[in-house]
C-alpha cells in the first residue's frame, strides 16, 4: 500500500507538470488567434470609417446650395443644410470655410466665425484638387483626423469643406474588450490608443514609461508557475503577449497587448480538477488503508442507489422534455400554416372588393348599352361599350399587380449598372413627370455602380419608388424629388421628396395598404418592391426627412471587381 501511496503521487506529480505545459501552449496560442482576430476587425473598422468619410468632402463640394451659398455670401441655411447631411454620413462634423478660411457654416455652431487661414487641411486643400487627408494633435492631447477638399465655382476656389472623423469612439469601445490597443502612423507615432498617456509617443516611448524593473519580479512571480512562454512586453506592469497588423491606409500600423491572466485562469482550472482528482484517489487510499472497506462500501452502494434513481428521473425529464419539443415543433408548423391562410384570406378579400366594384357598374352599363340599342341610340351605346372596356382595363390592372406579387424572382441575374437602371426608369417615366413638372434633382458618383441583379425587376422598384414620390407630392407647391445613388460597403439608392410623409410606418410594406384614393391604387407597390430587394439580398428602409417628406433607402450588394472575377 506505501508503495502504491508513492507512485500515485509520482504519476500526480508528472501528469500535473506535462498538463501545465501543454495547456499553457495551447490557451496561449488560442488566446493569440483570438487577438489577431480582434485586430483584423478593428482595423477593418478603421479603415471602413476612413473610407466612407474620404467621399463626403467630393459630395459637399458639389452640393449646389453650399456653391451658391459661398458665391453669394448667403450663409443663412448652410449651417442647417450641413447638420441634415450630419447624421447621415456619421462623421463627427462638418465644416465649410470661405476662400479667406473663416469658418462661415459648421455643425458645431461653436466654431463660426473663427478664422483657419494658417491650418494644414485649409492651406494643402487650397493647393491640391484632391482631397486631402490630415491628423493634427489637439490641445487636450487627442488627435484630429480630417477630409478637406475645396469647393470650386466656374473654376475659382470659393471655399473649403473639412469633414472631421471620429475615431475616439474607437479607443472607447477597445477599452471595453481589449486590455491595451494602439494605433501608430507611418513615423511610428502613436495616433490613437486605449491609454490616453501614449498618444504622441512611439511604442518603445510608452512602454518604457513602466517601470520595468519591478514589473519584470511582478510578472516573474505571478507566471514562473503556469506560462512556459515569455513576455512580448510589460503594460501597467503585468506581462502581456503583443499582437500587431496593419491597417492599410498610409503605412498605419495596429498593435494590442494581451495579458495571460486568461490563460492562467484556465490553465489553473484545469490543474485544479486534476489535483482534485487525485486528492479524491489519495482519498480514497488512506480509505483502504484504514480498513474502513465495510463502512465505507455501505456508503457508496447507498449513494450509487440514490445516483441510479436520480438518473432514471433525469432520464424521465429528458423524454418529457422531447416530447414537449415535438408537441411544440407541430404546434408552430401549424401556426405558419394559420399565418399563411390568414394572409390568403386578407388578400382574397382585399381583390374581391377591388373586383366587385367594375363587376356592378359593368352590369349597370350593359343594361343601359341594352337599352340604347333597343332604341336606335348605337352612337351613345359605343359610350357605354368604351366604360366597360376602361373597367376591365383597371381589372386587369389589379390582376397583373397580385401576379406581380406572387411571381418569385428570376433564378438568372447579371451585373447590373444602377445608373443605366435609373436613366431607363426616368425615360419611362418622363411624360408622368413632365405633366406633373415636377422638380427632378440626381446625384451619381463618378464610377459605375454594379449590382447581380434582374434589370427589369430593379428598374421596376424604382419605378414603384418615383411613382409613391410623385403621388406624395401631389398638392404641393413646388414638387420636388431628389435621387441619390452612393456605393460604399454596399448600393445604395435614396429616393427623397417634399410630400407630407409617411403616417404609418407599421403596415407601410403590407399587401394591399394605401393612402391613396379608391381607384388609384391597390397597395401592392411597396409590397412588391419590398420583396424583389428582399430577393436580390437587399434591404428596403423607410423614413420622414427631418425638413419633410419621406425618404425610401434600397440597400443592395454591391459588385466588386473581385466578386465579377469570381463571377
Amino acid at each position: 500500500m506505501r508503495l502504491v501511496f508513492i507512485m500515485l503521487v509520482a504519476v500526480a506529480v508528472a501528469v500535473v507538470f506535462v498538463t501545465n505545459r501543454l495547456l499553457t501552449d495551447r490557451f496561449t496560442e488560442s488566446t493569440r488567434n483570438r487577438a489577431e482576430l480582434r485586430l483584423v476587425l478593428y482595423s477593418g473598422n478603421l479603415l471602413s470609417e476612413l473610407r466612407q468619410n474620404a467621399v463626403v468632402p467630393q459630395l459637399l463640394a458639389r452640393d449646389p446650395t453650399l456653391i451658391s451659398a459661398l458665391n453669394t455670401g448667403d450663409y443663412a441655411q448652410s449651417t442647417q443644410r450641413l447638420i441634415s447631411f450630419l447624421e447621415e454620413i456619421g462623421a463627427a462634423s462638418l465644416t465649410m470655410l470661405d476662400r479667406d478660411g473663416r469658418t462661415v457654416a459648421a455643425t458645431d455652431r461653436s466654431l463660426l466665425g473663427q478664422s483657419h487661414r494658417q491650418a494644414p487641411y485649409y492651406v494643402d486643400a487650397l493647393r491640391s484638387k484632391d482631397t486631402v487627408f490630415k491628423v493634427l494633435e489637439s490641445e487636450t492631447g487627442q488627435y484630429r483626423f480630417t477630409y478637406s477638399r475645396r469647393v470650386e465655382s466656374q473654376n475659382q476656389v470659393v471655399g473649403v469643406i473639412v469633414v472631421d472623423v471620429d475615431l475616439a469612439k474607437y479607443e472607447r469601445a477597445w477599452a471595453g474588450i481589449s486590455d491595451a490597443v494602439l494605433v501608430a502612423d507611418s513615423e511610428g507615432r502613436i495616433i490613437l490608443a486605449t491609454e490616453p498617456r501614449w498618444r504622441g509617443l512611439s511604442e518603445a516611448e510608452a512602454l518604457a514609461r513602466e517601470p520595468v524593473d519591478s514589473a519584470i519580479e511582478r510578472a516573474i512571480q505571478a507566471t514562473q508557475s503556469w506560462t512556459a512562454l515569455p513576455a512580448d512586453a510589460y503594460v501597467r506592469g503585468e506581462a502581456v503577449m503583443r499582437v500587431e497588423g496593419r491597417v492599410a491606409f498610409r503605412g498605419w500600423r495596429i498593435a494590442s497587448f494581451t495579458t495571460y491572466a486568461s490563460v492562467r485562469e484556465k490553465v489553473n482550472g484545469f490543474l485544479a480538477l486534476e489535483i482534485m482528482g487525485f486528492a479524491i484517489l489519495l482519498a480514497l487510499a488512506f480509505w483502504v488503508m484504514n480498513r474502513k472497506t465495510v463502512v465505507r462500501m455501505a456508503v457508496f452502494q447507498r449513494e450509487s442507489a440514490e445516483l441510479r434513481a436520480l438518473n432514471a428521473r433525469l432520464q424521465r425529464e429528458i423524454a418529457e422534455r422531447e416530447r414537449v419539443q415535438e408537441n411544440l415543433a407541430v404546434a408552430e408548423q401549424t401556426l405558419a400554416q394559420s399565418s399563411k391562410l390568414a394572409a390568403l384570406g386578407e388578400m382574397s378579400a382585399a381583390v374581391s372588393h377591388e373586383l366587385n366594384q367594375p363587376l356592378a357598374a359593368m352590369k349597370t352599363y350593359l343594361a343601359g348599352a341594352r337599352l340604347l340599342m333597343s332604341r336606335n341610340r348605337p352612337d351613345e351605346a359605343l359610350s357605354s361599350f368604351q366604360r366597360i372596356d376602361d373597367l376591365l382595363e383597371r381589372m386587369g390592372s389589379i390582376t397583373r399587380q397580385l401576379k406581380s406579387y406572387a411571381r418569385q424572382s428570376g433564378d438568372t441575374f447579371e451585373p447590373v449598372n444602377l445608373g443605366d437602371a435609373l436613366s431607363s426608369a426616368l425615360s419611362m417615366m418622363e411624360p408622368q413627370l413632365r405633366q406633373r413638372k415636377v422638380n427632378i434633382t440626381r446625384t451619381l458618383p463618378e464610377e459605375p455602380v454594379r449590382v447581380m441583379a434582374d434589370r427589369v425587376r430593379v428598374e421596376q422598384v424604382m419605378i414603384n419608388l418615383l411613382r409613391n414620390a410623385m403621388d406624395a407630392t401631389e398638392g404641393v407647391d413646388e414638387p420636388t424629388i431628389e435621387i441619390l445613388l452612393a456605393a460604399g460597403e454596399t448600393a445604395v439608392l435614396t429616393v427623397r421628396d417634399n410630400g407630407h410623409g409617411i403616417d404609418n410606418f407599421d403596415n407601410l410594406f403590407e399587401p394591399f395598404y394605401t393612402t391613396k384614393q379608391p381607384g388609384d391604387g391597390v397597395g401592392l407597390g411597396l409590397a412588391i418592391s419590398s420583396g424583389i430587394v428582399n430577393d436580390l439580398g437587399g434591404r428596403l428602409t423607410a423614413r420622414n426627412a427631418s425638413a419633410g417628406g419621406a425618404v425610401f433607402e434600397v440597400q443592395l450588394p454591391i459588385l466588386t471587381e473581385e466578386t465579377r472575377a469570381a463571377e
